[in-house]
């Protein structure tokens, strides 16, 4: 008897999965290569997994990667509404009572919108 292999609707499939970390992977390197560092990926503060936390000489940058399947889905933009910008605010001030020496560093939030033509980073996507 062959069991049903369609992903459970709590639970992402596994290619669901794997194209998240290759978009975080991706857009880690796209920081890197910009001079980032990066100092957490996929780091839980505040209840809220935290996708990127980089840093560029003062200045400290919480990112959010979206991707979608494909244009049929939305835009990946659109998949970062009120409530997940509040989460992502409540995830980064957790995330910097717990490394307080970095609490002076000027403070952005970004969004990655991975496409197959490329990254688009989206700054003050939170507010």
């Amino acid at each position: 008897m062959r069991r049903n292999s369609s992903p459970s609707p709590t639970r992402p499939s596994a290619s669901t999965s794997a194209r998240g970390r290759v978009a975080e992977r991706r857009v880690a390197w796209h920081y890197r290569l910009r001079g980032y560092r990066i100092l957490a990926r996929n780091v839980r503060a505040g209840g809220v997994e935290l996708d990127l936390v980089t840093r560029r000489g003062r200045q400290l940058v919480f990112c959010e990667v979206k991707l979608k399947a494909g244009p049929g889905f939305g835009d990946p933009l659109e998949a970062v509404d009120r409530s997940k910008r509040k989460r992502l605010r409540r995830g980064a001030q957790a995330w910097l009572l717990a490394n307080p020496r970095l609490a002076g560093l000027d403070i952005a939030f970004e969004v990655a919108a991975v496409r197959p033509s490329g990254i688009e980073r989206v700054a003050d996507a939170l507010y």
